[in-house]
């Protein structure tokens, strides 16, 4: 029996319902315990905001129970506190370094995708560098330009680094731990608008779940819809929406897009025949272009409709709340999408 199997058993049993945000903070914490190479940093992690700019590592959770060593306030220069994070992932420890937005990913990013993502390639697999970014990303919350944009496309384009994207706390929960165990360097990406969803079913034991291994949330025979973080709630919604119109969605959750589970996908197109790809990130070189090529190269037989994909806009996320909503995706143009290729 798969620990996953025995996870979800646990739950039910339980019946334990957590926020996306404490199950990332469980998981860390649990790892901790087991670990002692693991240590946070990053911008406030220890006690402002309730720990972290999205309170995921409260002070008497962390702080007082792992000590100033081991969770780290640093300045604010990510190209510092990256480079000192690959360092020591390279010395034997296993850092956990915030990004506090994803928008930030330049100023850090020839440490990360210059240096610690080619670390073991250029020493022949003799450096290892277990290191976890957690990286806050996405937008519907008014933040601005400078705040609210899901860049894990950007992170998936660099050789060597992992990517995983969760949309549930019981996701989270199990890939985060899994990821803390990898010797290799793993962004994890979560969206700020999902940290206070709640999630049953989240067992206190430890799990893990497989990177590279597509969830499938809902069941459907007449289009395939590939979704991606929060991104899979609103894809949800509208699968609700299109049901009520006799339109049968299937809603595939990636989790993980560096490894992704193109075989799930394929599996799902073979009995809908249509595909939607829902995506956060903006349309240009993004995760839904890279689905759309795997379809069209692989699985173009199977096809009965072009493939359509919903995606924030090629523009700067405005802050007025009306203008983000009419950038980002939504339900309704998932729905609408989804009508232009199953015949009604």
């Amino acid at each position: 029996m798969s620990s996953q199997t025995t996870a979800i058993d646990q739950a039910k049993q339980q019946n334990r319902e957590l926020t996306y945000r404490q199950a990332i903070g469980e998981a860390l914490a649990q790892e901790m315990a087991k670990n002692s190479k693991i240590f946070l940093m990053g911008e406030d992690v220890r006690v402002f905001y309730g720990g972290g700019p999205f309170a995921v590592t409260p002070k008497e959770k962390f702080l007082d129970k792992f000590g100033p060593e081991r969770v780290r306030d640093t300045p604010i220069s990510e190209a510092a506190f990256f480079g000192a994070g690959i360092m020591a992932a390279v010395a034997g420890f296993h850092p956990v370094v915030e990004l506090m937005f994803s928008d930030f990913y330049g100023v850090c990013m020839d440490q990360i995708a210059n240096q610690g993502a080619k670390l073991r390639y250029m020493f022949g697999g003799q450096a290892e560098v277990p290191l976890l970014m957690r990286i806050a990303y996405g937008g519907g919350m008014s933040f601005g330009a400078t705040h609210s944009q899901a860049l894990y496309s950007v992170f998936a384009h660099m050789p060597g680094i992992k990517v995983v994207v969760p949309s549930t706390p019981y996701d989270a929960k199990g890939l985060l731990t899994t990821s803390l165990r990898e010797n290799n360097i793993v962004a994890f990406f979560e969206h700020k608008a999902l940290y206070g969803t709640k999630g049953r079913l989240v067992p206190e034991e430890q799990y893990e779940i497989k990177l590279g291994k597509a969830d499938v949330k809902r069941r459907g025979k007449d289009v395939t819809i590939v979704a991606l973080g929060k991104m899979v709630h609103l894809s949800l919604q509208a699968a609700d929406q299109l049901g009520k119109q006799g339109i049968s969605a299937e809603v595939v959750d990636p989790r993980s897009i560096v490894p992704l589970d193109k075989d799930t996908i394929l599996d799902s197109l073979k009995h809908t025949s249509r595909l939607v790809i829902v995506d956060e990130d903006y349309s240009r070189c993004g995760f839904a272009a890279e689905v759309a090529a795997i379809a069209a190269d692989e699985s173009f037989g199977m096809l009965d409709a072009p493939i359509k994909r919903v995606t924030t806009y090629n523009v700067p996320i405005p802050y007025a709340k009306h203008l983000e909503d009419a950038v980002l995706p939504s339900a309704q143009r998932i729905v609408d999408a989804v009508k232009e290729v199953v015949p009604t």
